[in-house]
């Protein structure tokens, strides 16, 4: 890692320029005959913050690093220069004394702004190393330090756009890609509020500077880590002054051969200078002691018994007299922090004040937002009861909703309002929307539960109305047998839509809501009658056996016939097959609406009155086209109201009188065995026989 670095001092702690060390490090290494093709790198931060060591993990320099063992001591004095081992194009390193260093004291910062400045003006890429858990603070980030420099180079030095690369060291959890918005965030901020020269007023941050920032595990703790990233940030060095790569636009480069003189007329021109902007020292001071002092006080109040005791009832529920009891625990603080800090500079009092609240406030907000959650979750509950118990009274849905929801809404605020705090002017009012939504969105369950409810106690109530009756009705198989489950429907179904109606009145809902679930009850009740309707028609061929053995056997007064002879048997057989003939044509079809239809003309006229048998080959074409039976749709149904078609009567009832041809013939001979027994004289008068079919 030695090799070749050449580390020399190129200007002392106490600022002299060593001109024969430069002249001797130039001829070692050879940088007369590098023309254009080298590059600058130097680094800057604060004392004892890892400068020198990073240097020579990236470019294998040795500059002397600072020995844990000893403590933090000031390592590096002045300015050092060193060869960069192995980068191409040739690359000279700066290694500069730490910023913040207790041996210079508090009131001699002008050499490190001198130097830093000296940095700025004669590299291409300058490194900031500072500690991640530093950003965003007023100096550990460099922020005066930045903020002269930016001023001055402006003034002193006509626009070369250099390369700011912040190291942030030992990077913790939180990713680079949230850590990096807001360190570039403060170094636009800076440069926004330096005052500029006339030439330069709209110029900018980028005329003078490219902003790159990467991020370092820490040496000490993760070591491996530490010297993988290093490793990867080396190669951004090499070809770094070529098109794209690392180093600035070399506006104003001078060739390897006056590097030299160069470099001693900037150091000149900077030491020289009498009106380099350096920070007041009663403005540091009172920067530095009222950051002390706001830090001791949040401190505290992390600390505190009285905020730790808060803190732990809060996560268990809500605590009464919140806001009153957080806002005391605060104000002590508060107070504190101005009582200590009244002899210092007002502007930055007050600005680190700002900071102090801010910091405390964001501290104590998720104790208040639990808080708020306690509330949220009882106004709810409080809700949830209170809707109970008013229906559990018979109070109206609607009128209960609205009351509960303004009593429980009502004692939200007035919590919240309990729960707030003096310091803040935090908003309640996204919890109290969520509050409402919750509301809203329990009631409207509650309500879709009770009216699933009420409809299906009044979906019973037409199932135990119909059912039945349909039943009836349909295996009655008379001419009005539509007619009568019409009016059924109709009256049945008015009634409960009525008591429906009158029912639901207290949700108070929308009249296109009612007039919906009206209309899915009447359609319920009709689905009712069309599931009997299509249940009795796939029994159908049984119901008529059971109607044709009914009107067969039994005569007009119910009475069971007695085969005597003197029957018209032909004539009974035809009545009790036009009653079982009725009883299809009444199951052929569903007639919910009096629109009249013609199918049990077309049964009669087809099976009564006309031929049944299955023709023969020779006319079958003939009477296919004329055969009203051979379709598979009725005259004036509709598909979804047909629950036999005409072919499948057909088929039906020519299996029907099969079925029951038997009954027929075992009629007639017992009819023809009496009428011969009676002519022989043997049949016993005393047990005539009977046959019962």
């Amino acid at each position: 890692m030695e090799e070749d670095c050449c580390v020399t001092q190129l200007i002392d702690a106490n600022g002299s320029f060593n001109v024969e060390g430069l002249d001797n490090f130039m001829k070692k290494v050879k940088l007369i005959d590098c023309g254009l093709s080298y590059a600058v790198v130097a680094i800057m931060g604060p004392q004892s913050s890892g400068k020198s060591t990073l240097l020579n993990h990236l470019f294998h320099t040795n500059f002397r690093e600072m020995d844990a063992y000893k403590g933090r001591t000031q390592t590096t004095k002045g300015i050092w220069i060193a060869n960069c081992v192995g980068i191409q194009p040739f690359t000279i390193a700066m290694d500069l004394e730490g910023t913040d260093g207790r041996e210079r004291g508090q009131d001699d910062t002008t050499f490190e702004k001198q130097s830093a400045l000296f940095a700025l003006a004669i590299s291409d890429i300058v490194l900031i190393n500072m500690w991640c858990h530093d950003i965003g603070r007023e100096h550990a980030a460099n922020r005066p330090l930045l903020k002269t420099v930016f001023q001055v180079m402006m003034r002193l030095f006509s626009p070369r756009k250099t390369t700011l690369l912040f190291v942030i060291r030992d990077k913790t959890k939180t990713p680079l890609e949230l850590l990096e918005p807001v360190l570039r965030e403060d170094i636009q901020k800076i440069w926004v509020e330096v005052p500029k020269p006339q030439a330069h007023t709209n110029t900018p941050l980028s005329d003078f500077f490219n902003v790159e920032i990467t991020a370092l595990s820490s040496y000490e703790e993760k070591e491996e880590n530490f010297k993988e990233e290093v490793a990867q940030l080396r190669q951004r060095f090499f070809h770094s002054i070529s098109p794209g790569g690392l180093a600035g636009d070399r506006r104003g480069v001078v060739p390897a051969s006056g590097f030299s003189f160069s470099a001693q007329q900037i150091w000149k021109v900077i030491k020289e200078n009498k009106d380099l902007d350096l920070p007041a020292h009663k403005i540091m001071v009172a920067t530095v002691r009222c950051e002390e002092i706001a830090n001791e006080k949040l401190s505290r109040l992390i600390s505190d018994e009285g905020w730790l005791e808060l803190e732990d009832a809060v996560q268990a529920g809500p605590v009464l007299g919140f806001g009153k009891k957080l806002s005391s625990v605060l104000e002590m603080y508060f107070s504190e922090y101005d009582m200590e800090t009244i002899y210092y500079d007002e502007g930055v009092r007050n600005a680190k004040r700002q900071q102090l609240v801010s910091k405390a406030l964001q501290f104590v907000y998720p104790a208040y937002t639990t808080m708020l959650g306690h509330l949220h979750y009882n106004a709810l509950e409080s809700f949830k009861t209170r809707l109970e118990q008013a229906l559990h009274k018979g109070e109206g849905f609607a009128a209960s909703v609205c009351t509960c929801t303004h009593s429980c809404v009502l004692e939200f605020d007035h919590e919240c309002a309990d729960a707030a705090i003096r310091q803040a002017n935090w908003d309640a009012s996204e919890v109290r929307d969520k509050l409402c939504r919750d509301i809203d969105a329990h009631a409207s369950s509650v309500c879709s539960a009770k009216l699933s409810e009420i409809i299906a106690i009044y979906e019973k109530q037409l199932t135990l109305a119909l059912n039945e009756p349909v039943e009836s009705l349909l295996e009655a198989g008379r001419r009005d047998t539509w007619a009568s489950i019409r009016k059924l429907l109709k009256r049945e179904t008015e009634v409960v839509v009525s008591d429906f109606s009158t029912t639901i009145a207290g949700f108070e809902l929308k009249q296109t809501t009612v007039d919906s679930m009206v209309q899915k009850l009447r359609d319920y009740a009709i689905n009712l009658v069309r599931k009997k309707a299509r249940e009795d028609a796939g029994k159908v061929l049984i119901h008529m056996k059971d109607r044709f053995s009914t009107v067969f056997k039994q005569d007009n007064d119910s009475m069971p016939r007695v085969w005597t002879g003197k029957e018209d048997i032909r004539a009974i057989t035809r009545d009790a097959r036009s009653a079982s003939l009725r009883l299809l044509s009444v199951l052929a079809a569903i007639r919910l609406s009096e629109n009249p239809d013609k199918i049990e003309n077309v049964l009669f006229s087809s099976l009564m009155d006309g031929a049944v048998a299955v023709p023969s080959s020779q006319d079958r074409n003939i009477k296919a086209s004329t055969d009203p039976l051979a379709s598979s749709t009725w005259e004036e149904v509709s598909p979804m109201d047909t629950l036999i078609t005409p072919v499948q009567c057909k088929s039906l009832w020519r299996q029907f009188k099969a079925e029951t041809e038997y009954t027929v013939t075992q009629a007639i001979s017992a009819q023809l065995l009496m009428i011969f027994s009676l002519y022989l004289g043997t049949y016993p008068a005393h047990s005539c026989m009977i046959l019962f079919f």
